[in-house]
């Protein structure tokens, strides 16, 4: 077994006076965990692996400022039976995830549509072996913002345009849960794909200030210096990431896929959240 591994919270902007609170016996009502899911797209670059990031906008409520993956919390009708889907079927990702087959669906499809919205790479395609549809013509504008606002449903884009959901193009990495102490909790599915060599990744979204294929030796060190914000489970992602020969050797399923959740400790430096790996 590995050592444990601390990260401090005294960078991580309005979590270090929290934990302190915490950690002295004060409590609150635990947040409900909220589904999400995360994609780590990658490419070949000419110093390695490299993986699309986000800076997120200072305001957000929800990490500001932070280096993240495109995102977000899960759409009940990700779930639809209507969805059409053409790689590893629904039960088999469940085999895999350790849940329901619907449940499943709805990870793998919000992960799917989350890297859609955010960053305008569409892993879907008119059959399981035709080549990846290109959406950035013309006739997708406003499809992304739909999305977004849940005027439209995957399935509902999908079916529209004669498309299956590709999943065989996406693997599973992660499963991290916020810490108990936090205001805002999430249940993620941290998902990785190769970046599709004929779309384009541009992030236009609007909780992002910056939006750009990253070298993570490089972010890494910018980390380690306090010049970048990352959440623990973005770090150790990162760090995957960087010791991967390729990105088609880091998009492999993970063979053991525990439920990772940080336990918040107190250090002589302050606040920390520890990982028994």
């Amino acid at each position: 077994m590995s050592a444990p591994r601390y990260f401090p919270l005294t960078q991580v902007r309005g979590l270090g006076d929290l934990a302190l609170r915490w950690l002295r016996g004060e409590r609150w009502e635990e947040a409900a965990p909220r589904q999400a899911s995360t994609v780590m797209l990658v490419r070949d670059g000419d110093r390695g692996t490299e993986v699309f990031m986000l800076k997120r906008v200072s305001q957000m409520a929800f990490a500001p400022s932070m280096h993240v993956f495109p995102g977000g919390g899960v759409d009940p009708r990700d779930a639809e039976a209507a969805l059409p889907w053409a790689g590893p079927a629904p039960d088999e990702w469940a085999e895999r995830l350790g849940c329901t087959a619907a449940e499943a669906q709805m990870f793998v499809a919000a992960a799917v549509r989350e890297v859609f919205e955010e960053v305008g790479v569409l892993l879907a395609g008119p059959s399981a072996s035709a080549p990846l549809v290109d959406p950035h013509d013309g006739s997708w504008a406003g499809v992304r913002d739909r999305l977004v606002s849940r005027d439209l449903s995957l399935a509902e884009v999908l079916v529209e345009r004669g498309l299956v959901l590709r999943s065989d193009l996406i693997v599973a990495k992660a499963h991290w849960l916020t810490p108990v102490f936090e205001p805002r909790r999430f249940d993620t599915w941290f998902f990785a794909a190769v970046m599709p060599g004929h779309q384009v990744a541009d992030g236009e979204t609007s909780e992002a200030e910056i939006a750009e294929w990253v070298v993570p030796r490089d972010l890494l060190e910018e980390y380690a210096a306090g010049r970048a914000s990352l959440l623990p489970p973005t770090v150790v992602c990162v760090e995957e990431i960087a010791d991967a020969p390729s990105a088609a050797a880091f998009v492999r399923h993970s063979d053991d896929l525990p439920l990772v959740m940080p336990v918040i400790v107190e250090t002589p430096e302050g606040p920390a959240v520890r990982i028994d790996a």
